[in-house]
C-alpha cells in the first residue's frame, strides 16, 4: 500500500478509535488526537522545565532564595553537618505542574510507557562528564512493590543505564515498612528511616562510584539513609539522581506574599 494510503488509513483508524473510545490528556484534559499508550498530549509531554536557581547548595543542589543559608564554600547546613549522606545530587525539575502530574501517572496509575520520557528528563539533569560504576534504584518494601506491581525507580534506572555503560544493580533492600513521611519534621523523617535499608548479601561495591536513582526528592531523608548504607558497605562516592524535588522556595514566596 502506498505511503499516502497508509497514512490515510491510520488517520481513519485513529478517528474511529477516538470516536468509539474517547479520551483526554490526563494533564491538561484536552481531547487526544492520536491513539497512544501514553494518555498525554505532546505539548504536556514536553512542558516540564529544568529547575533554575541563582543560589543553591554546591553539594545537594537545594535551591535557595538568597545566599544566607550557604557557607563560604557554598554548602547548606545539612551538608555541613554531614546529614545528607550522599556526595552529590542532581534533579531535573520542581515537583509541581505538568512534571508532578506525569510522575503521578507513572507512579500511581501504572503508565509505565512514560519511563523513556521521564528517563530523558533524568539524562538532561546529569552532566555529560559524570561516570559511575553501577546504578542502584531506590528500593520499595515488598508490600508496596506488590500493591503497585513495579518499582518506578528501577524502570528509571534502566533508562539511565542506556546512557552509561554501567549495570543496574538492585543491591538495596527495604527491610522495614515505614509510615508515611508526610507531616514529619526533618529529624523525625531521619529517625523514621533509621534501619529501614540493608545491602543484599554478596554485593560488592567497595571503592565504587554509585548512582542512586529515585523519582522524587523531598527532604532527602530516605535517600540519605540509603546513601549511608551504601557508604558503610564501602562505596567511595554516592550521587543521587531524582526526577523532581520539592522546591521550598515556592512555600517561602507564598508566605511572603500572603
Amino acid at each position: 500500500m502506498p505511503d499516502s494510503a497508509t497514512r490515510a488509513a491510520e488517520k481513519v483508524f485513529c478517528a474511529l478509535f477516538n470516536t468509539l473510545f474517547p479520551d483526554t490528556c490526563r494533564v491538561c484534559e484536552t481531547p487526544l488526537r492520536h491513539f497512544s499508550r501514553i494518555p498525554v498530549c505532546p505539548d504536556c509531554l514536553h512542558a516540564p522545565e529544568a529547575i533554575a536557581a541563582e543560589f543553591f547548595c554546591i553539594a545537594c543542589r537545594t535551591p535557595f532564595l538568597n545566599r544566607s543559608p550557604l557557607d563560604d564554600s557554598g554548602r547548606c547546613s545539612l551538608c555541613r553537618l554531614g546529614l545528607s549522606g550522599f556526595d552529590q545530587v542532581y534533579t531535573f525539575g520542581s515537583y509541581e505542574g505538568p512534571l508532578r502530574k506525569l510522575i503521578h501517572l507513572f507512579k500511581y496509575q501504572g503508565v509505565q510507557p512514560l519511563a523513556p520520557v521521564l528517563g530523558g528528563f533524568l539524562k538532561r539533569a546529569l552532566p555529560i562528564d559524570e561516570h559511575f560504576d553501577l546504578i542502584v534504584p531506590m528500593p520499595l518494601h515488598w508490600r508496596r512493590r506488590w500493591s503497585r506491581g513495579f518499582n518506578q525507580s528501577a524502570l528509571l534506572a534502566r533508562e539511565i543505564a542506556r546512557r552509561f555503560d554501567s549495570p543496574v544493580k538492585s543491591i538495596l533492600r527495604r527491610v522495614r515498612f515505614t509510615p508515611s513521611q508526610a507531616g514529619l519534621t526533618n529529624a523525625a523523617r531521619r529517625a523514621n528511616m533509621s534501619g529501614a535499608f540493608r545491602i543484599k548479601p554478596g554485593a560488592r561495591i567497595k571503592g565504587k562510584r554509585v548512582l542512586l536513582v529515585d523519582d522524587v526528592l523531598t527532604t532527602g531523608a530516605t535517600a540519605a539513609a540509603c546513601a549511608r548504607v551504601l557508604k558503610r558497605a564501602g562505596a567511595a562516592h554516592v550521587t543521587l539522581l531524582a526526577l523532581a524535588r520539592t522546591d521550598r522556595r515556592m512555600n517561602l514566596n507564598a508566605e511572603q506574599t500572603a
